[in-house]
């Protein structure tokens, strides 16, 4: 929501088995995660069935958004991550 004075910033919060966190996440706005362990179970709740059509990526590390990821080392990134649009040139929706 371009119009909120949040647009443009990130928060992080660590979800684990052991402090059984959830996070809410909502429509239109952007998300993202980072496993840190060998295996992670990732459950979502949608207010719509998935539309592959209407899915945009993120530049993952974008300068401009500044995530300062949890990382020792590279990245495992699928095809879609490497290819994210900066958030200079996302589609901003209302």
């Amino acid at each position: 929501r371009a119009a909120s004075p949040t647009f443009g910033s990130w928060i992080g919060t660590e979800l684990s088995a052991d402090n059984r966190r959830q996070l809410w996440v909502p429509p239109g706005c952007a998300h993202g995660f980072l496993a840190t362990s060998e295996f992670a179970e990732c459950l979502y709740k949608t207010t719509e069935y998935w539309s592959p059509p209407h899915e945009r990526t993120l530049l993952w590390n974008d300068p401009q958004l500044a995530i300062a990821w949890p990382l020792e080392g590279e990245p495992v990134l699928s095809e879609k991550d490497r290819a994210g649009t900066p958030f200079a040139h996302a589609e901003v929706f209302a």
